[in-house]
């Protein structure tokens, strides 16, 4: 059985190398602290991305590598550039098919269903970064030189996931504190399972057909952050939720004392317009379809549930 690279160890980089690893496939899991999850099956390296040459080395023997990680949030514009270059070079080198996890930065503000065959028309600095990572990956597959696509996804929902949701919401609700979302509360935006996330990176590395392009993650929800956050709080017999609206007036003031909400700001568009994603050709082509809404958001509050 071919072995498969996955850097990464948050919720997706977990959920994709326990998926890998549950079908019998090994895998080799890539992480700055050597974390991830236990499994015979699941080697886990400490390794620095950026070292192109280690990483190279441990991609050597892979069939393919998937990428699950990327700088912290507030880092992009400055890392990602040799991040993203160091992972080409080793899908190169090695011959691994590379697999991309990205996220919908890249198309911009869309008026309109978000449907894979749209260009990249960027309207922040991270989605710059998010698009030049893809149409850099993308050069090389046209010119010969590696094969690669990328499955993009909506914010994460589910065991471990990192989200707006997870961090200013899901804690709260169960606590029965005020929670906050930097963006209106009351527009549709797609939001990913992670082990969604997951079927859909692991179905794409295995289909011929996934090369040179772009794949989506099929929504669990496209409800408004307002509703759902009340489906949360039903769902897990949490008191009515408190849920205040974020704005850019109250993410600037924010920011003067914790510098990382200021990275928000740029993004409010993300979640101050409506928003559809369209997962028609995943669903047809690869066979993936979204989970259980209720049950997502059961694994949510078990992975918040005293973590705070």
């Amino acid at each position: 059985m071919s072995r498969h690279v996955v850097v990464g160890a948050g919720a997706p980089g977990r959920a994709a190398a326990l998926l890998l690893a549950e079908q019998g496939v090994p895998v080799r899991q890539i992480t700055r602290s050597g974390g991830g999850p236990e499994h015979p099956l699941i080697e886990r390296v400490a390794a620095d991305v950026c070292d192109t040459e280690r990483l190279i080395a441990l991609t050597a023997d892979a069939d393919v590598l998937i990428n699950c990680a990327i700088p912290a949030y507030d880092r992009w514009a400055a890392e990602v550039p040799a991040f993203a270059a160091a992972l080409l070079a080793a899908a190169e080198r090695s011959g691994a098919r590379y697999v991309m996890l990205g996220n919908l930065y890249g198309y911009g503000d869309v008026q309109g269903p978000i449907t894979e065959d749209l260009p990249m028309a960027p309207v922040s600095v991270k989605g710059r970064v998010r698009a030049r990572m893809w149409l850099d990956a993308l050069a090389a597959h046209d010119a010969g030189r590696v094969r690669v696509t990328e499955v993009r996804a909506g914010a994460f929902l589910g065991a471990g996931a990192v989200s707006p949701f997870t961090l200013g919401i899901a804690a709260q609700v169960l606590a029965g504190e005020v929670a906050t979302y930097p963006g209106r509360l009351d527009v549709a935006h797609p939001v990913a399972d992670v082990g969604d996330v997951a079927r859909t990176l692991v179905a794409a590395a295995r289909d011929d057909r996934s090369w040179g392009r772009a794949w989506h993650v099929p929504a669990v929800t496209h409800l408004p952050v307002g509703a759902l956050t009340e489906r949360y709080a039903k769902v897990n017999g949490a008191p009515a939720p408190r849920l205040r609206r974020l704005d850019r007036a109250a993410l600037t003031e924010l920011a003067v004392g914790v510098p990382i909400y200021g990275e928000l700001v740029e993004m409010l568009y993300a979640t101050e317009h409506p928003h559809l994603l369209d997962s028609t050709e995943t669903e047809r082509v690869l066979g993936v379809h979204p989970g259980d809404l209720d049950e997502v958001l059961l694994a949510t509050a078990r992975g918040r549930a005293g973590s705070r």
